[in-house]
């Protein structure tokens, strides 16, 4: 049943988002991933801070959001300067922060310093992809990265279900699989050639796409360990349950904030 719902929610939310991808503009696609990465933002806080509010204020939970929000509006306006000053500005707000509660909490700076990773894990990296968005062919690019990210999911849990005997990491995620691991990388390799040769016609272009599906996919990899290693940690299964059958929106996209600066590296410096 759980697998049933993972897939009928990925066919109802898949037309929304390539509508928006195809039909609407920049703005458009930025108000979406602005509500992506708050709601990511909110679960990662959660789950970072064990659900203790008494160690996560309403402070830290108000700077996160709005500077998640300036993050992905900077990258609207095409702007690495101001991209760059939204970074100095949350540390600017958090050492007052700092400054205001540190003779009642010395551990204070373990707070911010887990404010600033869910920061550069979560928006800065969603905001890549309004600067993908408008690179040349960068709307079939974030499709093709979609594509390639859900070919390693999906190839990973068939090829880890049927054929998986060794785990990757038993420490991080018990049901990973060295073979798993294999499936995904080899899905993700076969689907990018097949997509980019299908998006842009070229197949030069198509073999350069290769090393980059696995690129992706080792990212895709790292990133689905990173917070299950998150959850483990916190003693928490899922974010989330906003998205029936996934999750929590960080359960959906792990794998993706890891990969799409891979991506938007590889276009920029290699392609």
């Amino acid at each position: 049943m759980q697998h049933i719902k993972r897939w009928i929610t990925a066919l109802v939310l898949a037309p929304i988002f390539l509508w928006i991808l195809i039909k609407g503009n920049t703005l458009l696609l930025a108000i979406l991933v602005s509500v992506v990465a708050i709601c990511a933002i909110r679960e990662y806080l959660r789950i970072i801070f064990k659900n203790d509010e008494r160690s996560l204020s309403n402070t830290i939970k108000i700077i996160s959001y709005a500077v998640s929000m300036a993050l992905i509006i900077s990258a609207c306006l095409g702007s690495w300067e101001i991209l760059f000053l939204i970074l100095a500005m949350n540390l600017l707000a958090l050492s007052v922060f700092v400054l205001s509660r540190f003779a009642g909490n010395h551990a204070i700076f373990d707070i911010i310093a887990k404010q600033v990773l869910g920061v550069v894990y979560i928006p800065v990296s969603l905001s890549l992809l309004v600067f993908i968005k408008e690179l040349d062919g960068g709307t079939f690019w974030i499709i093709w990265l979609l594509i390639v990210v859900f070919a390693n999911d999906t190839g990973a849990f068939y090829m880890g279900t049927f054929f998986g005997k060794r785990a990757l990491s038993p420490t991080i995620s018990p049901n990973k699989t060295i073979e798993g691991s294999l499936g995904g990388l080899t899905a993700s390799v076969t689907i990018g050639f097949i997509f980019c040769q299908i998006f842009f016609n070229d197949l030069s272009l198509s073999f350069l796409a290769i090393p980059a599906s696995f690129f992706l996919a080792i990212a895709g990899q790292i990133g689905d360990l990173f917070e299950s290693a998150m959850k483990r940690a916190s003693n928490i299964k899922d974010s989330g349950r906003i998205l029936p059958g996934h999750g929590g929106m960080l359960d959906r996209i792990d794998g993706l904030l890891l990969a799409i600066p891979v991506l938007y590296v590889y276009l920029v410096f290699v392609i």
